[in-house]
């Protein structure tokens, strides 16, 4: 496995850390360490992302990225889309003034 501590930014996350294991053909991009209490969503195109405990995109496991690349040109990861109320966010809204 081939690991890169650089900093990579795709569109709107950036990552400091980069591990692809060219055998298994898997790309793991991460932000600080791991932690076990990170949550895990699965894609819909079969990747992982971690979430932290504050909501905040940590880490993203990406599933035949070589072959995606190679196929497609590019790589898709799908999140998760969430809503919130007014109600929701005033008080962090509130807080920032």
């Amino acid at each position: 496995m081939s690991s890169v501590a650089m900093p990579v930014q795709i569109g709107p996350f950036r990552f400091d850390h980069a591990d692809y294991d060219e055998r298994g053909d898997v790309l793991y991009l991460h932000s600080g360490p791991f932690a076990a209490h990170d949550d895990v969503i699965d894609t819909p195109e079969g990747h992982f992302v971690r979430i932290d405990n504050t909501g905040r995109v940590v880490g993203v496991t990406v599933m035949g990225a070589r072959r995606l690349l190679e196929r497609d040109g590019r790589l898709t990861v799908t999140l998760p889309s969430f809503a919130a109320s007014a109600d929701d966010l005033a008080p962090l809204l509130s807080a920032a003034s």
